[in-house]
């Protein structure tokens, strides 16, 4: 099972040493690499992994987080079984309660954690610029965990929300480790959010959802999905994905992608598989899918453009809600990783509108 340090921490400790962890510090005596994507993970003949510091990890109690910020922040299990947890965050103060985010990070289901700083300052942001709590999972990685683990652990996390939206005002046991967000939270107004491949996550979920397959979810009431960068592939190359060109720095390449589709899908799988591609034959058909409304974000110099903009095309023929916002100027995972030199201003602008979304579904 993948081992992570977590800060459980109660809100407020001073701040501590949270190392990144490294699977696997050489990959010697188990044979050839056979899969790699440079600084950030190499997979082994006999199948042992290394994932690579790339991007640190950082207690819940750390920078934008830290005592006196306005955001409180907290680690917690949310499945013993499979070791998945969620750091939580919520604000300060607020003068009533605010809408639940499920957020599910990116990393082409293969690398990331809800605790990489990136997505701590990102995600910090949030409660103050979106009004809104948020619970953001970190679910198991492949190849260790190959698809559908990551939807499973969705689920999971979704189970987990119900179970606390069930305590109503009761307080028992380990639920009080939660008692201060979950005060906060309008239970009745959740919304599924993702980058990249949590953005896959969102979508399979909320499908799942609408599907039934966690029964009655009262009294959660799933108002929304919200999509950034959905990461989606397909065998038929998209123009974009065949002549966008990508700087040194850019967090999404085509050979990039395919070797994290190789390493997440089953093994002989192409990337027409229903996970991959849900516009492909043997997909279900959109219109028998209950989504919820759907917001996507869309980055300009995004290999994924196209797709991104297939999928918005595709839902609204359904007769699906959908919302879609292009970012000009940036190129994927801009949002958390502010590779462009206009990452910041196209930042606040997509919190800008990810705010009103949340606040025109949760009026509705």
């Amino acid at each position: 099972m993948r081992r992570r340090r977590m800060g459980a921490l109660h809100v407020g400790e001073p701040r501590i040493s949270f190392q990144p962890q490294v699977v696997g510090k050489n990959g010697a005596g188990h044979g050839a690499v056979v899969e790699e994507i440079h600084g950030l993970i190499r997979v082994h003949k006999d199948g042992h992994v290394e994932r690579l510091p790339a991007i640190p990890d950082v207690p819940c109690t750390w920078g934008s987080t830290a005592a006196g910020s306005g955001v409180l922040a907290r680690d917690v299990v949310v499945d013993r079984a499979t070791g998945v947890w969620a750091r939580l965050y919520a604000p300060a103060s607020a003068p009533s309660k605010v809408p639940v985010v499920v957020y599910f990070h990116g990393g082409g289901f293969c690398v990331g954690s809800a605790a990489w700083s990136c997505y701590h300052e990102f995600l910090a942001q949030l409660p103050a610029k979106a009004g809104c709590a948020v619970m953001s999972v970190d679910y198991r990685l492949a190849p260790e965990h190959r698809l559908p683990a990551a939807f499973d652990d969705g689920m999971a996390a979704v189970r987990w929300l119900r179970q606390q939206a069930g305590h109503g005002g009761r307080s028992s046991g380990a639920s009080d480790e939660v008692a201060w967000w979950r005060g906060r939270c309008r239970f009745d107004r959740v919304f599924l959010m993702g980058d990249s491949a949590g953005a896959s996550i969102a979508f399979h979920v909320a499908a799942r959802l609408g599907q039934g397959q966690l029964g009655g979810l009262a009294p959660l009431c799933v108002k929304g999905a919200i999509l950034i960068q959905p990461f989606f592939g397909g065998e038929a190359r998209t123009a974009s994905e065949k002549t966008t060109p990508q700087p040194p720095r850019s967090a999404l390449s085509l050979a990039t992608s395919d070797s994290y589709w190789r390493m997440a899908l089953p093994s002989g799988s192409t990337r027409d598989h229903p996970w991959c591609n849900p516009l492909s034959r043997g997909a279900p058909r959109l219109e028998t899918l209950p989504l919820p409304p759907v917001l996507v974000c869309v980055a300009e110099a995004d290999i994924l453009r196209d797709r991104n903009l297939e999928l918005c095309r595709a839902l609204r023929k359904a007769g699906r809600s959908v919302e879609q916002a292009t970012y000009g100027g940036v190129g994927h995972a801009f949002q958390v990783l502010h590779n462009y030199h206009l990452s910041q201003p196209r930042t606040q602008e997509m919190l800008a509108h990810i705010r009103a979304f949340v606040a025109a579904r949760s009026s509705s």
